[in-house]
């Protein structure tokens, strides 16, 4: 069992310091802005503190990305669904026995390995967009980088939603990089526009 809590509370802390006016700006998902991002960081909490709980109903929504939806106080609720998240999967029975993310039966354990990626890899791609910095414990980076291999060696090509194909990363760079690359995300990417 992982404390998601790290991971969350940088997260939370990238999300506060976003400018209305980066809303718009590109992330290194493809066809993705800063405002679809967060939408779908929203989300994502939903439905896998649903999936920690066993609420299927709430697991069983998605996670889309349509900034449309934000709202004006985008910030505290994701901020606050995050911390929820993170208390959520602190329960030994969050990681244990079956339970739904996304409209998917997968076993708890799978569905925080999925929980972890998803922080881990979209924090890094809101402060990649937004020129924030980021950091997150080497376990948390670890877990994802294991989710993101056996995810690769399922789908070599990506998978649908915002990851794509593996880009090439060297050994010898850090970890944390190199689990960027494996979500096809290039660890260097810096939005076109600068912003």
């Amino acid at each position: 069992m992982l404390d998601l809590t790290p991971a969350t509370a940088m997260v939370t802390r990238v999300v506060a310091a976003v400018d209305d006016d980066q809303l718009g700006a590109p992330t290194p998902c493809r066809d993705t802005t800063v405002a679809d991002l967060l939408d779908h960081l929203d989300g994502l909490c939903g439905a896998f503190t649903g999936a920690a709980v066993k609420d299927l109903e709430a697991g069983s929504q998605g996670a889309a990305a349509d900034g449309s939806r934000l709202g004006p106080d985008w910030r505290e609720r994701i901020g606050g669904r995050l911390a929820r998240l993170a208390g959520a999967w602190q329960d030994e029975a969050a990681w244990a026995g079956m339970t739904r993310a996304g409209g998917v039966d997968l076993p708890g354990q799978v569905a925080a390995s999925v929980a972890i990626n998803e922080v881990v890899v979209h924090g890094w791609d809101l402060a990649a967009a937004t020129g924030h910095d980021y950091a997150c414990p080497d376990d948390l980076v670890l877990a994802a980088y294991a989710f993101a291999q056996s995810a690769v060696e399922r789908n070599p090509e990506g998978s649908d939603g915002l990851f794509g194909a593996p880009v090439a990363v060297p050994e010898s760079a850090p970890l944390l990089d190199r689990l960027i690359g494996l979500t096809g995300r290039d660890p260097g990417w810096k939005p076109a526009s600068g912003g």
